[in-house]
């Protein structure tokens, strides 16, 4: 504050300035600053000179000293370098604003629009480090004080705008408040300029002001949509008395369902809400947001009606405010232990409780970044910033860091327009630039966030400007009175067939030809009768994975047998899953059904050698993903079908297979060689032409295969919450025999005493030569042998076998240190001694040397003798990798960490991280999910049309015939790209559930560790005991999940190397 002594009117102005929490003060405070200087405010950066030269006591020098420096970069050529530029920015959102201040400090003249007259938003936005480091070059300590003090980074949008909005004040840019932009007012003759349509009432001098650069905030470019699944989000926000047990609750960075389903299982149990994820932030308010089922929001009252129309379904009309509120506070109340107290509502802008449902099920992205319009030779450049130009995700937190990125771009754009550059060079740089906005992510930008700047190479590492030409990007030069020219790059249908697919009947049908030549008994003519006897498709299997399918096997079975056999082992080892029955195949009744089916075969193997006998090439097969999680289904059915048995056989028969199987082990899949017994007439009989759930007829595109069962995808959902079922995820109940997620599973009776826990994770099938693509083999097989089997007695230990690119991602159990470490300490005999072994090597990392307390010690003692001011906050320091771990060793020591209260907030903070970045990691997989599954519903909806255009023109030309049969297979190769792409996500899906799972144990393991060894009980002993047993088993699921990516990647490798060859 100012001294107490000081005389100067203008200091007092000041302070008000910086401390005003309205937008209403924060204006009226800075008009008597400049009343007191003499100044007329909006006069650019010659205003700000002459208020820093007048205002040179202690506490304003401070803010000048951080402004000066932005100001001072060579980019900004010491304000030159847009002098005689005329801006008009429309909006005050954070990206407006922010735009506004590097416009500004560039040296153009901006005036800046806003049609509200404050900011009320109480949402919270989450700060990406970049975005941390700007604002605090602006300034923001001096404006907040407790911008960014908690353990997660993030801010108000009200007083991000707030602080934004004083940055350009002092930065001399003009604003008005209350004003809408309604259009643009072309130029009404040559030498004329560009003016804007602004309603009310407008002063004269701002409806008279001619710009060459509009910068919006709020749209008005043509857009694209990016459609997923129905997705309700619900937002809330709570006072914040900021009382000392409100400071003590911690924030929650992200919870998912799709890798922590105990937690959401224990919500919907006490309290009956259905969530996918929650978050909360502790800022201005309690700031909550999750989103909810819709399912849960009827059948809690929350949503009156359901509707087919989502704006319908989530309007006022169709929303109950009093369940809404009751809602999002027993979901708050919960996720908060209720450690919150009394919930009281913060009232938005209306004085109405802050709380709303909101769908975010499309996403909106604007098709262009800007563009030119030209009228009477008057050229005006528009741009877009904000949420119009990539509507954010909001559980991925990339809103406030792109939009500030978007910023800069728009900024640099602008300036390279001032510089003279061509008008089409200058659209062309920006839309390469727009191209990288949606890839960003703290992860693939430059590390050193202090040397980020309007220039794009000082932020993006692989930036190339030329991404788009120039000619591509003549469509957004628009010279008025002038027809527009049609876009360059427009995608049109050719006709012609994607890449990979089949692509004509005649393609298929040469391929299947050369894939069974030379095959006793087998002469393939058509894609129908051909494949009658069951010996082609046996054949098939035979030639693209040798040792399947003998043919001295197929003696003695009848065409329906050998045909299921077939099918059977193609899904199981193979990863083709079948979209036509055998009894289909048989007897000819479904010939579209075999071409598509063939063709799955036609575009996974396609590269191979096409001369008869055993494939001697590696070979890219089907997704591994597919077949991983195909296995690990059947993998999940048996341990079920195991359970159940064991408690039909009572305690004593568990504990004799126990006995005989140790826990990591997985019962090996029915060997090829034992004849398979064909499914019943029943089963088959038109078992590829009705849903075996909901009758209904299914086409080609529509079918899903599971358990020798076909679904539609849309009937194939979880009976209680109607959520997609995945592999891996889902089971049958025996009772009802109906499908369910792992969530909403209904316990038997003999289980009810752990369903508190939560679905256990299925076992991961380790991997075998079966489970790659054919033709590779498992690296590792020749170094694993058969050791003794162990003890049942004795905790199971297991070699950890992991890649150097896994080690770093695996988190931190560590049960093998690495060999070039010191020889490890005999090894422990009980199960406490052996958990306390392995937490340790946990925290020392994958061969990092260790550092002494001497070290946090000096370095504590260093951070404290700092001269930093005490408003000021100073940047966590960075830690090297060798630091961390030293960290971690001894956080692990109960109240060691309380010695070095710096670096325990440090190490808080990267742990809050962590969590961050695992939940923004699930959130990015869940929305492709939806993405995939909306994509999935529209290629079904196209397959029916050529379907049906198919079965019903039987008296169309051949040759039109032809032509759809080519656009089905199409549809069936993009249909199984995006199966494959999906059976992908969801193996790193079980990564981050496995992840979790080991987490959670961890911190259970630990508390029991750090108790004396003297006050624990049996009970505790027993419980230590089974929490290591546990965690001792997750980590070989981990470590067989890692295996199998390991495996994957060499194969990769391997093939690539061929191809070069």
């Amino acid at each position: 504050m100012a001294s107490p002594t000081s005389t100067n009117p203008a200091h007092a102005h000041f302070e008000s300035f910086l401390q005003a929490q309205l937008c209403q003060d924060v204006l009226s405070s800075f008009q008597e600053l400049c009343g007191a200087l003499g100044l007329e405010p909006g006069g650019g950066l010659p205003q700000y000179h002459k208020i820093k030269d007048q205002l040179n006591y202690w506490s304003a020098k401070s803010l000048w000293t951080k402004l000066d420096k932005r100001a001072g970069q060579p980019v900004y050529q010491q304000g030159r370098a847009c002098t005689s530029t005329k801006c008009l920015v429309v909006g005050a959102g954070p990206c407006g604003l922010r735009v506004a201040v590097e416009l500004a400090l560039l040296g153009a003249r901006v005036v800046l629009v806003e049609k509200r007259t404050k900011f009320s938003r109480h949402n919270v936005l989450h700060l990406w480090p970049f975005t941390i480091h700007d604002l605090r070059a602006l300034g923001a300590k001096k404006f907040y004080g407790r911008f960014c003090t908690g353990t997660l980074d993030h801010i108000s949008i009200r007083q991000l705008q707030l602080l934004l909005l004083k940055v350009a004040l002092l930065l001399g840019v003009e604003i008005h408040w209350g004003v809408t932009f309604t259009g643009l007012q072309p130029p009404p003759r040559k030498g004329s300029g560009w003016r804007a349509q602004l309603q009310p009432n407008p002063p004269a001098q701002l409806a008279n002001y001619e710009f060459d650069v509009l910068i919006s905030a709020a749209g008005g470019f043509k857009v694209r949509e990016m459609r997923g699944k129905l997705a309700i989000g619900i937002t809330a926000n709570f006072v914040n008395g900021r009382t000392v047990e409100e400071t003590q609750v911690p924030e929650i960075s992200g919870v998912a369902r799709i890798y922590n389903q105990s937690f959401f299982q224990s919500l919907l149990k006490a309290t009956g809400i259905d969530l996918e994820n929650i978050v909360y932030y502790k800022d201005d308010t309690h700031y909550f947001v999750m989103t909810a089922k819709k399912q849960c929001l009827l059948r809690l009252g929350v949503l009156r009606q359901d509707w087919p129309d989502t704006n319908r379904l989530l309007g006022s009309a169709n929303v109950v405010p009093e369940a809404l509120q009751r809602f999002t506070r027993a979901a708050a109340d919960f996720a908060t232990h209720g450690k919150l107290g009394k919930l009281e509502f913060a009232q938005d802008a209306h004085g109405q409780p802050d709380v709303s449902a909101f769908d975010f099920t499309s996403m909106m992205r604007a098709e262009s970044s800007a563009r030119v319009q030209e009228k009477h030779g008057a050229r005006l450049l528009l741009g877009l910033v904000g949420d119009c130009l990539v509507e954010p995700f909001w559980p991925l937190g990339t809103g406030v860091a792109r939009g500030f990125l978007a910023a800069f771009d728009a900024a640099w754009m602008v300036k390279r327009w001032a510089e003279g550059a061509e008008s089409l060079e200058v659209l062309a740089e920006r839309e390469s630039l727009y191209q990288l906005l949606s890839q960003t992510s703290p992860e693939n930008m430059h590390r050193n966030v202090a040397q980020y700047g309007l220039d794009p190479a000082t932020r993006y590492p692989n930036l190339n400007l030329r991404a788009v030409t120039p000619n591509q990007v003549r469509d957004l030069y628009d010279v008025l009175a002038k027809e527009p020219v049609q876009r360059n790059n427009d995608k049109t249908d050719t006709g012609m067939p994607a890449t990979g697919s089949a692509g004509t009947q005649e393609e298929l049908l040469r391929w299947c030809q050369e894939q069974t030549a030379g095959y006793p008994g087998v002469h393939v003519s058509d894609l129908s009768s051909s494949w009658a006897d069951g010996l082609a498709l046996c054949a098939l299997v035979y030639r693209l994975q040798p040792g399947l399918l003998e043919p001295s096997e197929l003696q003695g079975l009848g065409a329906l047998e050998a045909t299921a056999w077939a099918l059977k082992v193609a899904e199981n080892e193979l990863g083709i899953t079948p979209v036509v029955s055998a009894q289909a195949v048989v007897a000819g009744s479904d010939p579209l059904g075999l071409i598509a089916y063939l063709s799955h075969f036609h575009s996974a193997f396609k590269s191979m050698a096409h001369s008869p006998g055993p494939v001697s090439q590696a070979s890219p097969g089907t997704s591994s993903a597919v077949l991983f999680l195909s296995k690990l289904q059947r993998t999940l059915q048996r341990s079920r079908a195991k359970e159940n048995a064991e408690d039909a056989g009572g305690k004593k028969l568990r504990l004799e297979m126990e006995a005989e199987t140790p826990s990591t082990e997985v019962p090996p899949d029915p060997e090829p060689g034992v004849p398979l017994t064909p499914p019943s007439q029943h089963q088959e009989a038109g078992a590829g032409d009705l849903c075996a759930l909901c009758g209904e007829h299914l086409y080609v595109l529509e079918r899903l295969c599971v358990n020798g069962h076909f679904f539609h995808r849309s009937c194939f959902r979880c009976h209680t919450c109607e959520a997609t079922l995945w592999p891996g995820g889902y089971e049958q109940h025996p009772g009802d025999g109906h499908f369910y997620c792992l969530q909403h599973l209904p316990q038997t009776d003999h289980k009810a005493e752990g369903s508190d826990r939560g679905p256990e994770s299925p076992e991961l099938p380790t991997p075998s030569e079966n489970s790659m693509p054919p033709g590779l083999s498992t690296p590792t097989a020749s170094q694993e042998g058969a050791g003794p089997v162990p003890d049942p007695s004795q905790p199971t230990r297991r070699q950890i076998r992991l890649s150097s690119p896994e080690r770093q991602r695996l988190s931190s159990l560590n049960l093998t240190p690495d060999p070039e470490m010191e020889p490890p300490p005999k090894p422990p005999r009980s199960c406490s001694a052996l958990a306390r072994h392995a937490l340790e090597s946990s925290f020392v990392g994958w061969g990092l040397p260790v550092q002494s307390p001497q070290a946090l010690v000096a370095m504590e003692k260093e951070e404290k003798e700092s001269p930093f001011s005490s408003e000021e906050e100073e940047e966590d320091v960075p830690l090297d990798s060798d630091v961390e771990q030293a960290l971690q060793t001894f956080a692990k020591t109960s109240g060691t960490m309380n010695n070095y209260p710096t670096w325990r907030r440090t190490l808080l903070r990267r742990a809050k991280e962590e969590e961050m970045k695992r939940f923004c990691k699930a959130q990015t997989i869940q929305r492709r999910l939806n993405e995939i599954e909306a994509a999935l519903r529209e290629l079904e909806a196209e397959g029916v049309k050529l379907e049906l255009a198919l079965r019903r023109q039987s008296s169309s030309p051949e040759q039109q015939k032809k032509l759809w049969v080519g656009q089905l297979l199409q549809l069936v190769d993009k249909k199984n790209s995006l199966v494959a792409e999906e059976a992908e996500l969801m193996i790193t899906v079980q990564e981050l559930n496995l992840e979790e799972k080991q987490w959670q144990l961890d911190q259970e393991l630990r508390g029991y560790m750090n108790r004396e060894e003297n006050l624990k009980t049996a009970a505790d002993r027993q419980a230590e005991d089974q929490v290591l047993r546990k965690l001792v088993d997750l980590v070989n699921q981990r470590d067989a999940l890692i295996r199998f990516q390991e495996e994957r990647r060499l194969s990769e490798l391997a093939l690539g190397t061929g191809a070069q060859g």
